[in-house]
C-alpha cells in the first residue's frame, strides 16, 4: 500500500501538494472562526461585567441618596393630651376640625366671649371696632394646642359654620359667622376677613342651621349662600353672593305652622329644602325661592323642578305630603327630618312621637319604619356591620333615663340598644370609623351596673343627677362597654375625629361657662383615644365573659381607624 501511495505522489506530484493546502485551507479557517468566537465571547463577557457594575453603581447611588441626600417626609410628632385655658370668659356651642395650618395634622376651631384673646396675640374687641366683651373667632393646633389665630368677629355669636368652599377670593374652605346684631363674617383659614355685611333680620329672629350653599345664581365664579330666619311662625330667606356677601335680590317672607326647622335635599337634578313644625312639612324648590328673591328665572340645572314633587306640594300653602309612612303633612309630632345616604341618593329619615320612618325621596315610597318614641336628639350615623351604615337613634325612657340603639340603615333592624341614666343637658354621641370597615361608638350617660338599686331610685326621682361618663363601645365585643373618663364639668360641645389619616384618633372637649352664665375658667381639650382606652374599666353588659378585662383593653388599644373618604 505505500508503495501505491508513493508511485502516486511520483506520478501526480501536483495533485499531492493541491490535497496538502486544502487541508491547510481548511485548519486555517477553522482555527480563524474559533478565534473570532472567542474574541465576541470575550467581548460579551466584558460588557456583561460592565452592565452589571454600572447597575450596582447606579443602585448604590439610589440608596445613598434615598438615605442621606434627599430628606424623607417627617410624620408629624402630636401631643397625646393638651389643653387650652381662657380666663374670664364663656364658650359658644360651637367646634370645627379642620387643617388651618396644612400640616396634616387637624385643628380645631371654637368661638368664646371675653374682654381680650389670649397672651400671644393679645387682640381685643376695639382692634375690629366691637364693643367689650365681644366674640372671638380662635383656631388651635392639633397637634400641641398653640393659638394659630384669633379674630374678634362679632359682638355675639349666632351660629358659625366652617368647611364652606370658596369663600370671597380664598380658594380653600373657610368660616362663616353669624354675628348679633345680624352680621355676616367670612374668614378664610388663616384668620383674615374675607368680607363682612351687615344684615337686618328683624325682631326676636331665630337662624335656621345649617346654613345652605347653593349653586353660583348670580354667575361671579364662586357659590352663593341661602339663609333662613325665623320671625314668629314666619320664615325669611336671604340669598347672598358667596364672594363679596351681598344680597341677592330681595328678602321673602313665607308662612309656617309653628317653629321650624329645615333640611335640604337634592331630588335627581332638583334642590329642595324641607321646612318641618311640630304637625307639618313645607316643600319649597330652590328655583321657586330664586325666582320670588329675584324676579327672574335662572337655567341653572339645579333650579328645575322634580314634577312628583310639584304635585305633592299644596300651591297655595305649601304643605309637603309625605304618602304611605304613618305622617302627613298634617299629622303626627315629627321631631327629626335627617338625610341617610342610600346607595345612589340621600333618603329622607322622618322621627315623629311614636316612629321613625325611612322615605325614598325619589318616588316617595316607604322603605322601613320602627316604633320608636320620644327620640332626644338627631340622628347620628355610625357602622355596626362592615361597610352596612347604620342609624343611631337616642330616646327617652324616663326620667334622666335614655335608650341608645343603633338601627341597621337598609332594613331598620334593631342591631343593638343600652338603656343608661343621662343629663338633659348631656353631649350627643360621635362616631370613628375603623380599619374593619365598622365604627367605634363614644357614648355620654351613666351605666347602671347590676346591684346598684338604690342609686337608680334617686336617678329616676330626679333627686341625684346622673354624673357624665364618656363610654367606648365597638362591635366586636357586643356585650362590653370601656369606660374612659367621668367628667365634672359643664360640657359645652364634644367632637371626635382623626387627627391624622386613617391614624389618631382623638376627642375634643370644650367646658366652662355658656353665654348667660357668669365668665369663668373656659378650657378647651384634646386626648387621644387610647390613653384612654388603656386606663379604661371593662364593665360587662351580661354575665358571660368571654376574656379578660386586659386582652379587651390590649385589643381595643391597638384598634386601627380608618378614614372614610
Amino acid at each position: 500500500a505505500m508503495d501505491n501511495k508513493d508511485a502516486e505522489a511520483e506520478i501526480h506530484p501536483l495533485k499531492t501538494e493541491d490535497v496538502k493546502a486544502q487541508e491547510n485551507h481548511e485548519n486555517f479557517v477553522e482555527r480563524r472562526i474559533i478565534i473570532k468566537q472567542s474574541s465576541q465571547l470575550s467581548r460579551l463577557s466584558r460588557w456583561r461585567t460592565a452592565a452589571f457594575f454600572i447597575s450596582l453603581f447606579l443602585c448604590l447611588i439610589i440608596v445613598f441618596a434615598f438615605s442621606f441626600i434627599i430628606p424623607c417626609p417627617e410624620r408629624p410628632i402630636s401631643e397625646r393630651t393638651w389643653f387650652q385655658y381662657y380666663e374670664n370668659a364663656v364658650a359658644y356651642q360651637f367646634l370645627a376640625i379642620e387643617d388651618v395650618d396644612k400640616d396634616k395634622v387637624q385643628d380645631v376651631i371654637f368661638a368664646f366671649r371675653a374682654s381680650n384673646g389670649s397672651s400671644n396675640f393679645n387682640h381685643t374687641c376695639l382692634d375690629e371696632g366691637l364693643p367689650s366683651p365681644c366674640a372671638f373667632l380662635a383656631a388651635v393646633s392639633g397637634k400641641n394646642g398653640t393659638v394659630l389665630w384669633e379674630k374678634p368677629a362679632a359682638k355675639e355669636v349666632e351660629w358659625m359654620q366652617c368647611g364652606i368652599e370658596q369663600l370671597g377670593e380664598a380658594s380653600e374652605p373657610g368660616c362663616l359667622v353669624v354675628g348679633k346684631p345680624a352680621s355676616l363674617t367670612a374668614l378664610n383659614q388663616t384668620g383674615d376677613v374675607q368680607w363682612r355685611h351687615s344684615n337686618d333680620f328683624g325682631a326676636n329672629y331665630t337662624v335656621l342651621t345649617p346654613l345652605s350653599v347653593i349653586p353660583d345664581v348670580d354667575s361671579d365664579g364662586v357659590q352663593d349662600l341661602i339663609i333662613f330666619v325665623a320671625t314668629g311662625d314666619k320664615i325669611k330667606t336671604f340669598i347672598h353672593s358667596g364672594r363679596n356677601g351681598n344680597e341677592i335680590g330681595s328678602t321673602e317672607s313665607h308662612s309656617m305652622g309653628g317653629k321650624a326647622h329645615y333640611i335640604s335635599l337634592n331630588v335627581g337634578s332638583s334642590s329642595y329644602f324641607l321646612f318641618y313644625t311640630g304637625n307639618s312639612v313645607y316643600a319649597y324648590s330652590l328655583k321657586e325661592l330664586y325666582s320670588a328673591a329675584t324676579g327672574m328665572e335662572n337655567s341653572l340645572p339645579s333650579l328645575e323642578q322634580d314634577p312628583l314633587w310639584e304635585r305633592n306640594i299644596d300651591p297655595t300653602t305649601h304643605r309637603f305630603y309625605l304618602p304611605r309612612h304613618g305622617v302627613t303633612s298634617c299629622s303626627g309630632d315629627i321631631h327629626y327630618l335627617a338625610k341617610i345616604p342610600g346607595a345612589s341618593r340621600d333618603n329622607v329619615l322622618v322621627v315623629n312621637s311614636e316612629m321613625a320612618t325611612l322615605i325614598n325621596p325619589q318616588n316617595l315610597q316607604t322603605l322601613w319604619t320602627l316604633n320608636v318614641s320620644r327620640v332626644m336628639s338627631e340622628p347620628r350615623l355610625g357602622y355596626y356591620k362592615p361597610d352596612v351604615l347604620g342609624v343611631v337613634l337616642e330616646s327617652e325612657i324616663g326620667p334622666n333615663r335614655k335608650k341608645v340603639m343603633i338601627v341597621e340603615g337598609g332594613s331598620g333592624a334593631v342591631q343593638w340598644d343600652l338603656k343608661l341614666n343621662s343629663r338633659a343637658e348631656s353631649p350627643g354621641l360621635a362616631t370613628l370609623s375603623t380599619a374593619d370597615h365598622r365604627s367605634t361608638f363614644l357614648i355620654w350617660g351613666e351605666y347602671n351596673v347590676a346591684g346598684n338599686e338604690t342609686v337608680e331610685s334617686c336617678w329616676l326621682q330626679g333627686s341625684t343627677a346622673p354624673q357624665q361618663k364618656l363610654y367606648l363601645f365597638h362591635p366586636s365585643y357586643t356585650n362590653v362597654l370601656l369606660e374612659l373618663r367621668n367628667n365634672t364639668d359643664q360640657i359645652i360641645a364634644f367632637s371626635a375625629a382623626l387627627f391624622e389619616r386613617s391614624r389618631h384618633a382623638c376627642y375634643v372637649l370644650l367646658t366652662g361657662p355658656q353665654p348667660g352664665e357668669e365668665p369663668g375658667l373656659v378650657s378647651l381639650m384634646k386626648r387621644k383615644l387610647k390613653e384612654d382606652v388603656s386606663e379604661s374599666k371593662v364593665i360587662w353588659l351580661s354575665q358571660v365573659a368571654v376574656d379578660s378585662e386586659q386582652y379587651i383593653r390590649d385589643r381595643l388599644y391597638r384598634m386601627r381607624f380608618h378614614s372614610r373618604v
